[in-house]
């Protein structure tokens, strides 16, 4: 298969992905928009998978590509009816480029977490083999308020109720990070908004803390990966 993928830095890219991805012999086509790389044509593309970004879906001023993305988000989902994968703030552009609001939250979740999967998320071919509960790395401050018309929630917790939703029969967004590898905590506490946002919850020193927190569960979040990408991948094939 062949799969373009939106970053928004160059350090939030597939991860754990880009192993599994080779592994199958999928070919995937990165697109740094923050760098003003041009969206390509859709044609020969199988899924397109959006990751994060330190910046939020409503700063088209600063970041005037959110403009164009958004519209690339809806045609591909919306018009063409084609398999979509978003993280964290890809998650967040698909409710909004659907009609969705995405506003701020009381506090950020940042650090290890569990999501809970609904009825909906127990029952979507997206989880089979996963749950009733996921552990999960979280790095977040914003979150789908308003969900847009259509939209299944599949899991949630505590501090966010919609941490994974399907719109129409195959287009996902996860709220957390399932791509999560070695380097990621380091590569990610060197974005100053990332920063804060971890320090402002977990304290100073909170990047060792966490980067030693995460390592152990590594193996356990590549397992969980590759059994979601392999969903995806049976999901996409069939579509």
């Amino acid at each position: 298969m062949r799969i373009l993928v939106f970053q928004h830095v160059d350090v939030e890219h597939p991860g754990i992905f880009r192993d599994l991805w080779a592994e199958q012999g999928h070919e995937w086509v990165p697109v740094e928009l923050d760098a003003g790389e041009p969206i390509p044509a859709f044609d020969d593309f199988d899924l397109l998978a959006v990751f994060g970004g330190p910046m939020d879906v409503w700063q088209e001023e600063a970041h005037r590509w959110l403009v164009p993305e958004k519209a690339a988000i809806r045609r591909w989902v919306s018009e063409l009816g084609r398999p979509y994968l978003g993280i964290c703030l890809g998650h967040q552009l698909l409710g909004a480029a659907l009609g969705g609001t995405v506003g701020l939250m009381t506090r950020p979740e940042v650090g290890l977490a569990s999501v809970e999967l609904t009825a909906a998320g127990r029952n979507d071919p997206i989880f089979a083999g996963l749950g009733p509960s996921v552990d999960c790395l979280q790095w977040h401050g914003a979150e789908i308020s308003r969900l847009p018309e259509g939209t299944e929630i599949l899991a949630s917790n505590a501090a966010c109720t919609t941490q994974a939703i399907r719109w129409g029969q195959h287009a996902y967004g996860f709220q957390y990070h399932l791509e999560a590898m070695e380097t990621t905590v380091a590569d990610w506490a060197a974005i100053p908004e990332y920063k804060k946002s971890l320090e402002g919850v977990m304290g100073v020193d909170a990047a060792a803390t966490l980067e030693a927190t995460v390592a152990p569960r590594l193996a356990d979040f590549r397992k969980a990966a590759k059994r979601l990408n392999d969903n995806l991948m049976a999901i996409v094939a069939a579509s």
